[in-house]
């Protein structure tokens, strides 16, 4: 049943997969991250640990979503393509790590990150923030607000999908597009996140307003503090079990998580689903808090977090789409 309300502000297109060859602009967006990084890792080949398992993973991603096109070619039917777009979000879990791989051979910023927490506010935040309240309700709402993460993009994805199967390119265009701008910036911008750049200095040292420059000490390292608060609760071993998988020091400025939720907020009040839109509010207050409290992101982080998905927003959801 088509959602009554505007429609995302991106182009009008044909349906879905029926352009020139079939390509759907998530999969290009894709494609093109893919490129990009593998020139990338072309030019800085020597600095590269393992650089030549690094382009079989972009051409074992891209045959992929190469086999999923030609199935949906030989079947082109609502299915196959949401095959396709659940590939491309099972293959992100690997793309996030892989940032780690390209950009600690540039050096670590954090220290000016932290430079700037501490004039901006005075302190750390996330240094005090899970001490400060330490319960194991606030723990648990915390990390619930962080693992409901899933729920902004995985869930709305599948959600558009059964409620405005035309849109579903569009708003997959806007949330993979945005992972992939942020994925840029992770690799060019090297900062790690308090979780790893306080374990590198010393809390004592942070606490006193000492930050370092550790130069390129995550080239060899990829220990964190333990995530703080009630580490029996439920949400508190999700998350832990997530870090544990996938967690590198990467991806701290600006806070995808933030960013991809407050352009999917965006995206659920543009298309006016007030029901939807209300379920995800709690959640996105928390997750907002909670990228600070278990220490994966400065307070600037996550403030440009929601500012970058504002901008995400409207300017992937401006861009004309061109199929292939």
């Amino acid at each position: 049943m088509p959602i009554r309300g505007k429609k995302i502000p991106m182009s009008k297109g044909g349906p879905l997969g029926m352009g020139r060859f079939g390509f759907i602009a998530p999969e290009l967006a894709q494609l093109l991250y893919a490129v990009v990084t593998a020139l990338l890792i072309l030019f800085t080949w020597t600095n590269i640990s393992d650089p030549s398992s690094l382009l079989w993973q972009r051409f074992t991603f891209l045959s992929g979503t190469l086999a999923l096109w030609v199935v949906y070619m030989l079947w082109p039917c609502k299915l196959v393509m949401l095959a396709r777009i659940s590939y491309l979000l099972a293959t992100l879990m690997w793309w996030y790590p892989d940032t780690y791989e390209l950009n600690h051979q540039f050096g670590c910023l954090d220290h000016y990150f932290a430079t700037l927490e501490q004039d901006v506010f005075g302190m750390q935040p996330a240094l005090i923030f899970s001490e400060r309240f330490s319960s194991a309700i606030v723990s648990e709402l915390m990390y619930f607000g962080y693992y409901s993460y899933y729920l902004f993009f995985v869930v709305t994805l599948f959600v558009v999908f059964f409620r405005d199967y035309k849109q579903l390119e569009r708003v997959a265009f806007i949330v993979f597009g945005g992972f992939f701008i942020c994925y840029c910036i992770y690799i060019l911008l090297p900062v790690t996140g308090p979780q790893y750049y306080y374990l590198a200095v010393g809390t004592e040292e942070i606490a006193r307003g000492s930050f370092p420059d550790v130069g390129h000490y995550f080239a060899d390292s990829i220990e964190a503090l333990p995530l703080p608060g009630w580490s029996d609760g439920v949400f508190y071993q999700l998350v832990h079990g997530n870090h544990e998988f996938g967690e590198r020091p990467t991806a701290a400025f600006p806070s995808s998580h933030v960013a991809i939720a407050t352009v999917v907020m965006l995206i659920v009040s543009r298309m006016r689903m007030w029901k939807y839109l209300l379920l995800l509010a709690i959640p996105y207050m928390f997750l907002c808090l909670s990228t600070v409290y278990i220490m994966a992101h400065y307070a600037v982080d996550s403030i440009a977090g929601m500012m970058f998905g504002i901008i995400l927003f409207f300017v992937l959801g401006g861009m004309k789409l061109r199929k292939l």
